[in-house]
């Protein structure tokens, strides 16, 4: 976890989101990297930690870990249901953790004049961006590979019990029995998975 999903989430998401006290952050995608970044925006104390993804399942686990709301993506409404929460204005932080053109499209439409928008996510499609909005509403879009200079202090959280990555962890698997991981890590969404483990 501290080799790469919370520097991941807390670098790229967090820190280049630049989170601070009293923001309303929606983060879209649930995933391990979305969870990290959901755990560590705690460190700050936003006002309002909002978390986006289509698996009821990631959904109620990010309730547990922090989350003050929850949308469903699958409804089809995240962009209007983001502008409701925040009375028609925006989300302060958007943090993009999956990688596919529609999550970035929810990202950008829904941030708030001013807003950061930290994609986290690696895209393998291009994605429409509209500058023709988003020139006048002073936004700061940033992207970035993390580089993991915050795991001491990472580490630090770890070990005062601040935050326990351990959490994340939903399965664990022997060596012997990687076939089985691979097949419940491709099912995540019907096997309730978020993070696989195997040991030796």
């Amino acid at each position: 976890m501290l080799s790469d999903i919370l520097p991941t989430g807390y670098e790229i998401g967090v820190l280049a989101g630049q989170v601070k006290p009293g923001d309303t952050v929606a983060i879209v995608g649930a995933g391990p990297v979305g969870m990290a970044a959901l755990l560590t925006a705690q460190f700050y104390a936003p006002g309002r930690l909002i978390m986006l993804d289509t698996d009821p399942n990631r959904l109620a686990a990010a309730r547990q870990f922090g989350a003050t709301d929850t949308i469903d993506v699958s409804e089809g409404k995240a962009v209007e249901t983001l502008k409701a929460m925040t009375d028609g204005v925006g989300v302060d932080v958007a943090i993009e953790a999956v990688g596919i053109p529609a999550t970035f499209d929810i990202c950008q439409k829904a941030i708030a004049p001013g807003g950061r928008v930290a994609n986290v996510g690696v895209h393998g499609k291009s994605v429409e961006l509209h500058l023709e909005e988003l020139w006048i509403q002073n936004i700061t879009i940033s992207t970035g590979l993390v580089n993991t200079n915050t795991t001491p202090l990472l580490m630090k959280t770890v070990q005062s019990g601040r935050i326990e990555p351990k959490r994340l962890v939903t399965h664990r698997f022997a060596l012997d029995e990687i076939l089985e991981a691979y097949e419940v890590f491709g099912n995540a969404a019907k096997e309730k998975a978020l993070k696989v483990v195997m040991s030796a």
